[in-house]
């Protein structure tokens, strides 16, 4: 046999030895496991009002702070401003809207916690039978200018007993845990401070304590506000002076300051 039938001989064997270990291989090789994923199911999405910025109590709502979002249908909540209910929105133009509490970047708007242009805003804070009543302070009667709207205080009077008394001044918290609706025109504070001093505040109060704060006002020589801990605020619950409306004292305990010194007596005792 001649020697190029030997060559191209060896070249088919190899050839062929090549294709059986390769068809060999695939053969003991473990077919690949295909993992079909199976598609999320589609989460159905409304469009909300929220607020762009950080709204403040009392600001008077412009259209620029305020954007439709997609939100999750299932994330919904009672209250909200939904597009395909509501497609107007809030209707600025055609109806201002004032906050009556404060929003939060991405916050939805709720018309809970608005209050119409042409209802006063003051009597739409205010909790069911209550009122807001003023009464005039200054840095030294309102804690330095600290108190802020919101906070609780007491009001403390100041006054000159009678002559027959050696013109004693006595003080006594007559009303306690009230709440501060407004310093001046100031409904909140701003980054946490008192930016001005004001010369009024407005106090939360029920009927009768207002009627406590009127009589004290003709009575007192200064009427001051301590401001409260709020770890003293306790349940919000407030209290007054009752007797300043019938003119009889109870056993309320009154702070004498004569010639610089302090001594504490029961309301109604007898002078010793």
């Amino acid at each position: 046999m001649k020697v190029a039938q030997l060559a191209v001989l060896g070249v088919a064997v190899v050839a062929a030895g090549g294709a059986f270990m390769v068809a060999n291989n695939l053969a003991q090789k473990e077919p690949e496991v295909v993992t079909i994923q199976e598609q999320a199911p589609q989460i159905e999405l409304e469009e909300v009002l929220v607020a762009t910025r950080n709204i403040g109590l009392g600001t008077t709502l412009q259209s620029d702070m305020i954007e439709w979002v997609k939100w999750p249908k299932e994330g919904l909540s009672d209250g909200f401003i939904i597009r395909s209910n509501k497609p107007d929105g809030l209707a600025l133009d055609e109806d201002p809207a004032i906050a009556r509490s404060q929003f939060f970047v991405g916050e939805p708007i709720r018309e809970s916690k608005l209050v119409r242009a042409d209802k006063g805003y003051m009597s739409a804070i205010l909790p069911t039978g209550y009122q807001a009543i003023a009464t005039t302070i200054s840095t030294a009667t309102g804690a330095g200018g600290f108190i802020l709207p919101n906070d609780r205080v007491d009001v403390i009077m100041t006054r000159q007993g009678e002559a027959d008394s050696g013109n004693e001044f006595i003080t006594e918290s007559i009303l306690e845990n009230i709440r501060v609706l407004a310093i001046d025109q100031t409904i909140e504070e701003q980054d946490g401070e008192a930016v001005v001093v004001g010369s009024t505040a407005t106090l939360q109060l029920t009927p009768k304590q207002a009627k406590i704060l009127t009589v004290a006002q003709q009575m007192a020589d200064r009427l001051t506000l301590a401001l409260r801990s709020l770890e003293d605020s306790g349940d919000e619950t407030s209290s007054g002076a009752d007797y300043l409306l019938s003119g009889k004292r109870g056993n309320g305990r009154i702070r004498v300051i004569k010639y610089g010194a302090k001594k504490d007596i029961i309301a109604g005792a007898p002078n010793e």
